[in-house]
């Protein structure tokens, strides 16, 4: 049932990957959903290497690594490397299995990925964004990749949950900065 819901749930998102210049596969060629392996390289807070193959969470945007989250005692700490370990975290707590749906420009296959804590099935996305350990990302237009991931954001900085009890500079605004740049 569990792995239903993930599939039905990729292919909606899967539709919106392609309006965001993202490749997804047709839907006869829906590949496996794949277990996450306890051995995997983590790259960032969204992002890993199993074998030869890039994942990267579809929707969410971690925290860039190198850039600084200062606490309200001045305490500096890497954002990308905390946003790193709540991730890890995740991924060590439980049983993860993630859904294919597309492939970034980098070659990295895009998944939706469904977290087993104690019988309960939660989205990793929603589950890294609502505690404040990741972001709803964007495209270049800074229009929100998933509605889902952008309300269980916005109810984290409300919250001041997670890395919003800091001051960081927020990395979808520095994505797109960049790109904005690239332009020029």
């Amino acid at each position: 049932m569990r792995i239903r819901l993930v599939i039905l749930a990729a292919a909606m998102i899967g539709q919106t990957a392609v309006a965001h210049g993202q490749t997804a596969p047709a839907a006869k060629e829906a590949p496996a959903p794949i277990a996450v392996s306890k051995g995997v390289q983590l790259l960032t807070g969204d992002t890993w290497r199993d074998g030869n193959t890039l994942y990267r969470l579809y929707g969410v945007q971690a925290c860039l690594r190198g850039t600084v989250a200062t606490d309200g005692n001045g305490k500096k700490d890497d954002c990308g490397n905390v946003s790193l370990a709540h991730f890890a975290a995740l991924l060590s707590s439980a049983t993860v299995t993630c859904q294919p749906i597309g492939y970034a420009i980098d070659k990295a296959t895009f998944v939706v990925c469904a977290a087993d804590l104690g019988g309960n099935t939660i989205d990793v996305g929603t589950a890294l964004i609502s505690t404040g350990y990741a972001f709803a990302a964007m495209n270049t237009k800074g229009e929100a990749i998933s509605t889902n991931y952008l309300i269980a954001e916005i109810n984290a900085k409300m919250e001041r949950d997670g890395l919003w009890a800091t001051t960081f500079q927020h990395p979808v605004q520095l994505l797109l900065k960049q790109a904005q740049e690239r332009k020029k």
